[in-house]
């Protein structure tokens, strides 16, 4: 049996919520103890999220969802580029996250697949705008997710400054720059703002609803009809 299989068999054991023997996990998968204590390792160090200790046992704390994985070499060239892109592109937090993800596949999938994957061609080059915008997506990110209301100092592209109350719906990304799109309070409109000439952001720690005719889905009805 392959490492990859054995260890996805061995989720699937745990998968009871019980404590299991590191022996009896042996006994079943017809490995060595020794061999169990190197997986367990494994998977933890993957983020999955098993807890107990040799001589102990192990458990699984949480729900793990893994659909079998079966990418072809363009498949996962496409998945390295993608999360290549967005060490490159996006906000530490978001980097961070990419690289778990190609460490947590790369444990999942053989490796004679991963032999060439550094050798297809790819290299990701970043404008200083996208650079710019670092600071300032994760407390955007986390305000479209929770909904929280923005005020923001921001500078035009012809230099003029404002502060505006936003309610942020969505962020883009255009190749050079990062916006985000957002009902404006003072305007009364939805407003596209440039990350990266967003020069502070205040939480005021309040959070907007969705009311009609100021949801994304109405912005992006009236961008594709303009």
């Amino acid at each position: 049996m392959r490492r990859t299989d054995r260890l996805f068999d061995l989720i699937q054991l745990l998968r009871d919520g019980r404590l299991h023997k590191a022996s009896d996990l042996a006994e079943k998968m017809e490995v060595s103890v020794r061999t169990i204590y190197r997986d367990m390792d494994t998977l933890v160090a993957s983020g999955i999220p098993v807890e107990g200790e040799r001589g102990v046992g192990y458990i699984l704390r949480a729900p793990v969802f893994m659909p079998p994985m079966a990418f072809s070499q363009v498949e996962l060239e496409a998945l390295h580029l993608g999360m290549a892109l967005v060490r490159q592109t996006a906000d530490a937090e978001l980097q961070e996250a990419a690289t778990r993800v190609l460490a947590k596949v790369n444990q999942a999938m053989p490796d004679p697949m991963f032999v060439t994957l550094d050798d297809f061609g790819k290299e990701v080059f970043t404008a200083p705008e996208i650079e710019a915008s670092f600071a300032n997506m994760p407390m955007i990110r986390r305000a479209v997710r929770e909904k929280l209301i923005l005020l923001i100092d921001y500078t035009t592209l012809d230099g003029r400054r404002s502060r505006r109350r936003i309610r942020p719906l969505q962020m883009e990304f255009w190749g050079r720059a990062w916006t985000c799109t957002a009902w404006c309070e003072e305007r009364q409109d939805f407003r596209v703002f440039r990350i990266d000439r967003i020069n502070h952001i205040l939480v005021p720690g309040e959070h907007f609803v969705i009311e009609p005719g100021k949801a994304l889905l109405d912005y992006l009805k009236r961008f594709e009809a303009s």
